[in-house]
């Protein structure tokens, strides 16, 4: 069964009994479910949430002359709202759409009918994500899951933390969090870290950077420095240019820092042909081929395999079982194959619906749980720690895996 599709001119989802909910308790493949309760022990699995339960009917009832009076219809119990800023118009309305969809998925797979949604649009705008969070505290929101630019939840940000409403914002700018939000969304240096965690397991020392001078480019060397010094490495090499710079120049500059002994590992700040340049020009430039490292710009790039300096490079992306069971989940409930940001707000609306039910309103930090991308952990400085996996770029067809995503805070994260 399909779930109802609310209509994003009313921006609430339609009321859906615990009967109408698609696919199963929790979501996790059978096969997997011993494995995370022995990984992850007494840790709650995430999405305790809860679908919207229909309202009762609030009219007087007639009872003819001489009837015995009815029994009285029963109370339904107050609800505790979470508020979902989404762009439902402007330029990103279909993903507004998408997330919203998740949203009500994440409710649906628990169903507990304590919890409703109220979806308000945002209008693709910073003006209008702070307009649509003042509304929905004035209707009752005790925690937010959106909204998802730098922009918007800066806005919304101020509104949510003079009521002391936790913000699971989409944004995965780093500099948003903290305060009473958390950035849900997969951030450049945690990217960066898990790359240079896996690349120094199998060896690495000496490693490179090479990405655009942005600010994508710049939170990269930041988490590979911080990573380098906690992990007793040398400093990494980084060579950032100008965003549509000659990046082949770019990647002989930094091989020319790097001489005489070369690099052991490159990451790679770039995607698609500029990657497959990069990598061409530094094998020529460099003594020995260096292992080339992506971000999760290269999930689902198959052009990457055409360049053989990129053959068994790594990148990392979800679990791929995880990711997997919530793609069939909502592909079953909506009739279409999720983008990559829904299962961010699958994440945060099950996240934001667990706060409004814990012990002073904040979301549970410190427990690794399982999201729609895998393992997730909120930690107390507002940053959502995320399982990575690592994936290999593979000639022949699809990525394979190399590494299985750990569990954020375990030994082995």
């Amino acid at each position: 069964m399909r779930l109802p599709v609310p209509s994003c001119s009313a921006h609430r989802p339609a009321p859906v009994s615990r009967q109408d909910r698609p696919g199963g308790s929790a979501g996790i493949p059978a096969g997997r479910r011993a494995t995370w309760r022995r990984l992850l022990g007494a840790a709650l699995l995430l999405l305790p949430a809860a679908a919207c339960a229909p309202q009762a009917p609030s009219r007087p009832v007639a009872v003819a002359p001489g009837q015995a009076p009815l029994a009285a219809l029963p109370v339904e119990p107050p609800r505790n709202r979470v508020g979902l800023l989404l762009p439902l118009s402007g330029g990103n309305r279909a993903l507004g759409q998408a997330m919203l969809n998740a949203s009500q998925l994440a409710l649906f797979d628990q169903g507990d009918p304590g919890i409703e949604l109220l979806p308000r649009d945002t209008g693709s705008t910073a003006a209008g994500a702070g307009e649509a969070a003042r509304v929905a505290l004035a209707e009752g929101a005790k925690a937010f899951a959106g909204p998802l630019t730098l922009g918007e939840t800066a806005a919304a940000a101020g509104a949510a933390r003079a009521s002391g409403a936790p913000v699971l914002a989409y944004t995965s700018d780093a500099s948003q969090a903290g305060r009473g939000v958390w950035v849900m969304g997969l951030t450049p240096g945690e990217q960066a870290e898990r790359m240079l965690e896996a690349a120094a397991a199998a060896g690495a020392r000496r490693v490179g950077l090479l990405a655009a001078d942005d600010e994508f480019g710049r939170r990269l060397g930041a988490g590979l420095r911080a990573r380098a010094t906690a992990l007793g490495l040398p400093a990494p090499l980084l060579q950032l240019h100008a965003r549509l710079g000659d990046v082949a120049a770019a990647a002989r500059e930094l091989a020319e820092k790097a001489q005489p002994d070369g690099l052991d590992a490159v990451l790679l700040g770039h995607g698609g042909e500029r990657a497959r340049q990069a990598a061409a020009a530094l094998v020529a430039a460099l003594p020995m081929a260096p292992r080339f490292l992506g971000t999760a710009l290269w999930a689902g790039d198959a052009s990457l395999a055409q360049e053989p300096a990129l053959a068994g490079a790594w990148f990392p992306g979800p679990d791929p079982q995880a990711r997997a069971g919530f793609d069939s989940r909502y592909q079953a409930a909506f009739g279409e194959k999720p983008p990559r940001l829904a299962g961010v707000a699958y994440d945060a609306a099950a996240l934001a619906a667990r706060a409004v039910r814990e012990p002073g309103g904040n979301p549970p930090l410190g427990q690794p749980m399982l999201g729609a991308d895998g393992p997730i952990l909120l930690a107390p400085n507002g940053l959502a720690q995320r399982g990575l996996a690592i994936f290999a770029v593979d000639p022949a067809g699809e990525p394979t895996l190399v590494e299985p995503a750990p569990i954020p805070g375990s030994p082995a994260s």
